[in-house]
């Protein structure tokens, strides 16, 4: 798939400098945290502004095996990455045949592991929920599951993933509920509504049906922006950082990287980062040495969404 940058803004084009003219800003792994493996972009619906295009049909970053990903946990050992999550994405995880063997291998080794998915369907099968009963009575506190909601009402995310989909999302999340299942949720501020209306509304959800979050936890409510690379947003130069009082500590690429699996490759390659799967200049190598590089930031998602934003993906 290629990357669309909106070329008649002039942006995003060199790696080194931007479009003025000035140093780009680059960010080091210095404190890696985080290894995120994609199972697959796959899933059981398809939303309107999913950000990797995940859909029934869309298998253009394949599932994942339990032995890929027993090989990245090996290489954390062999280059010492203090990594302490483990999260996977998708796509919808609890699609991939080797869903449940891999958070069990994660979990074995001592690392706390975050699954992202949309409670819906593929996580309430027999076979998950028996599975994630069994991993969370032997490792309670390293595993949470953070649900997909786009908003607190119903008709509002039910326009972004379909008619329904709020009332299955809820099921699966009652069910967590009642599985004394750690649980999160990642929802979206983009609905002409405040930060704090989002999240009291969320509060109002959650004591509705008694689920254990906290709405005004930004680790177990995130609300996400929009990512919209078309809309028109500045670069980062490397005297952003600066102006802005912030540190290239702070970005998501200076303390995680991602595992995906392209079709039709004979091997899982390292992504800079988690929201930008189709973009090779952010394709690091097959292996954690290679993806100790040092990251630069040239596309509007590094500027939007994690320097202007500061949004994390993390737990």
């Amino acid at each position: 798939m290629k990357h669309y940058i909106p070329n008649h803004l002039g942006k995003f084009q060199d790696p080194r400098v931007t479009a003025d003219g000035q140093e780009r800003a680059h960010v080091a792994l210095t404190d890696p945290d985080t290894l995120w493996f994609n199972t697959g972009t796959l899933c059981n619906i398809e939303c309107l502004n999913c950000y990797i295009e995940s859909s029934p049909t869309n298998d253009a970053l394949t599932y994942l095996s339990v032995a890929e990903v027993r090989d990245y946990l090996n290489q954390l050992s062999q280059r010492k990455w203090p990594v302490r999550e483990i999260g996977f994405t998708g796509g919808e995880p609890f699609m991939n045949p080797d869903i449940l063997d891999m958070i069990e291998e994660c979990l074995k080794r001592g690392y706390h592991v975050l699954v992202l998915t949309n409670a819906m369907r593929p996580m309430m099968r027999a076979k998950i929920r028996n599975g994630l009963s069994a991993l969370n009575a032997a490792f309670a506190d390293q595993l949470v599951i953070r649900v997909s909601l786009d908003h607190h009402s119903a008709k509002i995310h039910d326009s972004e993933r379909g008619k329904g989909s709020f009332e299955i999302a809820k099921r699966g999340l009652v069910w967590l509920r009642d599985s004394n299942i750690k649980t999160a949720i990642a929802g979206r501020v983009a609905f002409a509504e405040s930060e704090q209306e989002a999240r009291d509304g969320f509060a109002r959800l959650y004591a509705h049906y008694d689920l254990r979050i906290d709405a005004y936890d930004p680790a177990q409510t995130v609300l996400f922006p929009e990512m919209d690379v078309e809309v028109d947003v500045p670069e980062i130069t490397s005297a952003c950082w600066g102006i802005l009082s912030k540190s290239p500590s702070d970005v998501m690429c200076s303390s995680s990287r991602m595992v995906v699996k392209r079709k039709g490759a004979s091997a899982p390659v390292v992504l800079a980062c988690t929201l930008i799967a189709y973009d090779d200049a952010f394709e690091m190598g097959t292996t954690l040495e290679d993806a100790e590089k040092p990251v630069s930031l040239n596309h509007p998602h590094c500027a939007k969404f994690c320097v202007l934003g500061g949004a994390s993906c993390s737990a």
